[in-house]
């Protein structure tokens, strides 16, 4: 049924950015005020965001909580497939147009798609977050708290491993329990988490003997265990493998080691995953960056940076509050990259937004990529932390990615598309049906209703957006719906929005892919087997001695969070469509105790993306004489 859309639009489609700098957006309290939250329960950060106090959910503690949609997508292309577009058309059809209350949950986009290949992720056409450039720029600056909180754990463990070499155990003691003007010796109140994991009973410095000094001060950290990387939020690939303390005064303690992308942090990780402020400083203090010499997990808080990273990151645990095109309320909060991260929305957010919308109301919330990736992280980790099950799966999908998958020519960023993605071409969009059969397989597995929604682009013809619905709905999806929120708003996504409240009301029996006291292997196994098709596993020797060490750690009950190409259901990028029976290499395995998962690296997957020969920024700039960005998409 076509709908008239509620906001002026125009054919073809005007740029992003032109599109939201001509839209003025409401006042943020206003937003705020339509949403149920009081005047202090948020903190203005200027006209168009705020952020939003935590305690909504004590205030709101016995009301019910609304309907819960996830968002995930096929296999996409290199250019993707409007699945934060879809995420926020179908908000505003719920919202705007049929009138029930609707909270979109998504991620902080990086700043290193944003000015590297993709581009920023803030939705587009007429279904986007406003203001973009705020949203895709600096926001709140939660990334870049979580940088500066990630660098100075870094820094803090290098500085450690110096001091430790320059200095005997005593000397040591001395300095990280100086005396104050009275001459006594106190111990700072991080200190006494190291003494409790010691089992070191003693109140003050002067009581412990000299081999409780020695155990206490000194952290004897093995260079070669050290995971911890510095981080920042830009894609530079000279900074993949770097050498540190190169400079005379650091006395010869060169190390090899490399930067991450900020968003792959644990911390974002942390953010991502903690229910409070609480803890979010527990989970920090616990992080593991390596180990003794003697085989014992380093920890943040046995560093002494536990509370001080809690300081960085204390504002950074409140979502920020932002707007649609068409006034619906988004909370963003946590980081994208699924592939290489968690990858999903945080936990408060979703709790404050099921809170605020009550039992007849939707909360949408973002999973990055596919089934494969962000949905089966948001379904193993991130339910599994909350507690909170979905409702209802919405899973894009696209007639361009599925000719892909059917055998199409590459799809290359900053290259015009092949004549085959802009003529009718169904015999492709039918073969490349397997990859989204595949994606509904693997959504109806966690017992959830599965939504297709079939993003549609101006070159579809009504035989290949046909075909994909006639497949999906023989694979056993719910529905499938067409959808034009980019050309439309939520006016193109009111069927789709019906759809997802039909499939809400279904009967659902949720359950998680493994156990999470299985063993590290089986874990990884269990996705690598019955999420990817893999017929095997093969662990370097690096991820075989991880595994081992972690699982004498103790870390065996933690879900698993893998690193893998959103390209392929395979490591193999290149394998389109629906791979099986390959076998999955483990190259390395990190813990993230702290976040609370291991991290199994698959294949070549990089934490570090690189920028291509013509990255965004070359479009990007501002008006001088209006002080608009103009170019950012």
């Amino acid at each position: 049924m076509a709908h008239t859309p509620l906001m002026p639009v125009q054919s073809p489609v005007p740029s992003d950015i032109d599109i939201a700098q001509a839209v003025a957006p409401e006042h943020i309290s206003k937003v705020a005020a339509a949403l149920g939250l009081l005047e202090d329960e948020c903190d203005l950060y200027g006209k168009y965001k705020a952020k939003v106090k935590l305690s909504v959910r004590d205030r709101l503690a016995d009301q019910p909580l609304g309907k819960y949609v996830v968002v995930a997508g096929i296999t996409p292309t290199p250019l993707g497939e409007g699945k934060s577009t879809t995420t926020v058309g179908l908000c505003q059809a719920i919202g705007a147009y049929l009138n029930k209350k609707v909270v979109t949950c998504i991620r902080q986009p990086s700043q290193g798609p944003t000015f590297g290949i993709k581009g920023g992720a803030a939705g587009g056409g007429y279904s986007q977050v406003i203001p973009m450039e705020e949203l895709n720029l600096h926001l709140t600056g939660d990334i870049h708290a979580i940088t500066a909180a990630n660098n100075l754990l870094a820094a803090a463990i290098d500085a450690r491993m110096f001091h430790e070499r320059a200095q005997k155990d005593e000397a040591l003691f001395g300095r990280l329990c100086p005396a104050d003007k009275s001459g006594k010796r106190h111990f700072a109140p991080v200190m006494r988490r190291r003494l409790a994991k010691l089992g070191i009973v003693k109140a003050e410095p002067e009581d412990l003997t000299p081999e409780e000094v020695g155990r206490f001060a000194r952290l004897d950290i093995d260079t070669e265990s050290l995971t911890w990387r510095r981080v920042i939020d830009t894609n530079d690939r000279f900074l993949r493998t770097i050498t540190t303390g190169q400079g005379k005064e650091e006395r010869g303690q060169a190390r090899e080691t490399a930067f991450d992308i900020a968003v792959s942090s644990e911390i974002m990780a942390v953010l991502a995953l903690a229910t409070g402020l609480e803890d979010m400083r527990e989970r920090l203090g616990r992080m593991v960056v390596g180990n003794s010499r003697a085989g014992d997990p380093v920890t943040a808080d046995d560093l002494g940076v536990g509370g001080a990273l809690t300081v960085l990151m204390k504002d950074a645990i409140e979502p920020t509050l932002m707007q649609t095109l068409e006034k619906t309320p988004v909370l963003v909060h946590a980081g994208p990259f699924a592939n290489i991260a968690h990858g999903n929305s945080s936990i408060v957010a979703d709790q404050i937004a099921l809170k605020l919308v009550g039992s007849d109301g939707f909360v949408v919330t973002e999973a990055g990529f596919g089934s494969d990736i962000g949905m089966e992280k948001f379904m193993n980790i991130k339910c599994r932390a909350s507690g909170l099950l979905p409702d209802c799966a919405v899973i894009v999908a696209t007639v361009r990615a599925l000719k892909m998958h059917g055998g199409g020519p590459q799809v290359v960023a900053g290259t015009p598309l092949h004549h085959d993605y802009t003529t009718e071409n169904v015999g492709l969009v039918t073969a490349g049906c397997v990859n989204l059969v595949r994606h509904i397989e693997n959504a109806h597995a966690y017992g959830v209703p599965v939504v297709i929604a079939i993003n549609q682009f101006s070159a579809d013809t009504p035989a290949e957006l046909e075909a994909v619905r006639s497949a999906a709905i023989a694979a056993g999806a719910d529905a499938a719906v067409v959808c034009n929120h980019h050309g439309l708003g939520g006016a193109g996504a009111v069927d789709l929005a019906e759809a997802v409240d039909a499939a809400c009301s279904k009967p659902k029996e949720f359950k998680f892919l493994y156990d999470a006291n299985l063993p590290i292997k089986a874990k990884i196994e269990a996705i690598a087997l019955e999420v990817y098709r893999a017929s095997a596993v093969e662990y370097s020797p690096e991820a075989e001695a991880s595994i081992e060490k972690y699982t004498r750690m103790g870390y065996t009950d933690l879900p698993i969070c893998m690193a893998k190409t959103q390209y392929s259901f395979s490591h193999d990028a290149t394998l389109k469509g629906a791979p099986s029976g390959f076998t999955l290499p483990i190259r390395e395995v990190r813990a993230s105790v702290g976040a609370g998962f291991i991290c199994p690296l698959v294949g070549t997957m990089m934490m570090m993306p690189g920028l291509p020969t013509r990255p965004c920024f070359y479009d990007i700039d501002l008006d001088a004489v209006t002080g608009k960005v103009v170019g950012l998409s």
